[in-house]
């Protein structure tokens, strides 16, 4: 029996996941993680007969015990938590926590040696060095569970990565996509948090539409591949069919195309190395009709050009940039920043967090990338307090 742990399964990657577990008579749920949703956690565990419960917040952990109480399950809150349960044997584990509060349970959850379904873009921006040490050190697997990089992982099988010549990932464009440049300003978090394409929650959804999603992942393809900043290229691409493109130094193109469902990546994750069915619509080229790219416009996307500043720059300019971008989209939801401010603020955090700090040196350890992560929060958080609230005279 193959032992999974789900972290972050309350989420939509997390639930995603579970549909695909509840079809099979292989696994064994260990552990499952989530945040104030304690009920629906409390349902899945219940469900899937998980050994383990754990909510990320302190104050949940009443509630979570009560919804499990006589059921066997153990139940858990807190950071702390989070990292116990990830050193909980697992063969499996769905690395699906938003933020950098994944990172320390997917550090734990490597040194079991198992396979790490990595969908917590915020570990390899933060941390991409270490995080591939620590699972060389323990003979784990990382795999990627974002559609554009599982779809550059599946071009490349069997192939040389150094015959490649460039990896284009692509991008909806988000929910605001067809707005004037000149009204974006005015946008508010619901109408950012509307995807035309994706089921996401709303965190990244908003990430979607700034474009700071596909910043992150831009960056995560460089480490995760060992691709140089000039081998990666990004296309908007309204319909969402064609994932990824990898082109070679014969000048062939590879490119993945699936419907727009997370079970395509979460699924080859959990069945690799073979391939086995998923309960996934069935792509048809003739409905669709057309595909169409275009390249971004800076001026509505301005978050994407930071991607490359932070690869050139290196060190913990991952983790300035990452920290950054949580505390501007916090500000964002709570209404006391305007969205074009998003950008604006992530930039400002990378230029004075350099002046007083070296962020060209690699990072020694986690601990490392954490308090740079809490320092550049800070910081980001008192340059939000600086500007006028969206609306303000």
């Amino acid at each position: 029996m193959r032992r999974v742990s789900v972290f972050g399964s309350t989420g939509s990657v997390g639930e995603s996941t579970l549909d695909l577990l509840a079809r099979r008579t292989d696994c064994q749920v260990v552990v499952l993680t989530g945040g104030r949703n304690v009920a629906r956690l409390a349902e899945q565990a219940r469900a899937y007969r998980a050994e383990l419960a754990v909510t990320a917040h302190d104050a949940c952990l009443p509630e979570l015990r009560a919804a499990l109480a006589g059921t066997g399950i153990e139940v858990a809150a807190g950071s702390a938590a989070l990292v116990e349960a990830g050193a909980r044997p697992a063969d499996w584990v769905m690395s699906a926590i938003v933020g950098a509060a994944g990172l320390a349970p997917g550090f734990a959850a490597l040194a079991q040696g198992g396979v790490l379904a990595l969908a917590n873009k915020e570990s390899l921006v933060t941390a991409g060095a270490l995080l591939k040490a620590e699972a060389a050190r323990h003979g784990a697997t990382i795999l990627p569970v974002d559609s554009e990089h599982s779809a550059v992982f599946q071009a490349l099988v069997g192939e040389d990565i150094a015959a490649v010549e460039k990896v284009t990932l692509t991008a909806s464009g988000g929910g605001l996509r067809d707005w004037p440049v000149d009204q974006l300003a005015r946008a508010t978090p619901a109408d950012a948090g509307r995807h035309p394409n994706w089921a996401m929650g709303q965190r990244i959804t908003i990430d979607s539409a700034s474009m700071f999603n596909k910043a992150m992942e831009v960056i995560e393809a460089r480490e995760f591949f060992g691709l140089t900043p000039d081998k990666i290229d990004v296309l908007i691409h309204p319909q969402s069919l064609v994932h990824a493109l990898v082109g070679f130094t014969d000048g062939a193109v590879m490119a993945h195309l699936g419907a727009p469902d997370m079970r395509h990546a979460i699924g080859y994750a959990l069945n690799w190395p073979a391939r086995a069915p998923l309960p996934v619509a069935r792509l048809d080229l003739a409905q669709a009709g057309r595909l169409d790219f275009h390249p971004p416009d800076p001026a509505r996307y301005p978050a994407l050009g930071l991607a490359w500043q932070v690869m050139e720059t290196g060190g913990t300019a991952g983790a300035v940039f990452n920290a950054a971008k949580e505390a501007a989209l916090d500000a964002f939801i709570d209404g006391r920043i305007g969205f074009l401010d998003m950008a604006w603020l992530v930039a400002e955090t990378l230029e004075t967090f350099a002046r007083n700090n070296d962020i060209s040196r690699e990072p020694a350890s986690l601990s490392e990338v954490l308090e740079t992560d809490q320092e550049a929060r800070s910081r980001a958080a008192a340059l939000a307090r600086g500007l006028p609230r969206p609306g303000a005279a």
